[in-house]
């Protein structure tokens, strides 16, 4: 299993984001998280094989139509186990 903690910058809050990778992310059946953050950012963590996180990833890269992702920073972390795809509340 692979996790990443991912943050991604440019215009992506206020264009549907979030909803559109939880749908992403269940499609592709990965666990975590995805949420806004206050300073423009959206941040993610997202648990599966390799393959299913890199799916995601590509997706995040792009984003849902009406956004325009300038960066994505992506680290590695600890598998959690966790099962579900959830949005959280913005922090």
């Amino acid at each position: 299993m692979r996790r990443v903690r991912v943050i991604v910058s440019g215009d992506v809050q206020g264009v549907g984001y979030r909803y559109t990778m939880r749908i992403v992310a269940r499609e592709a059946g990965v666990a975590g998280w995805v949420r806004n953050r206050r300073d423009g950012t959206v941040e993610a963590e997202v648990e599966g094989t390799p393959e299913q996180v890199d799916e995601v990833l590509a997706w995040m890269a792009e984003g849902p139509p009406g956004s325009h992702v300038g960066s994505a920073s992506v680290t590695d972390a600890a598998p959690a186990g966790e099962t579900g795809f959830e949005v959280r509340p913005t922090v």
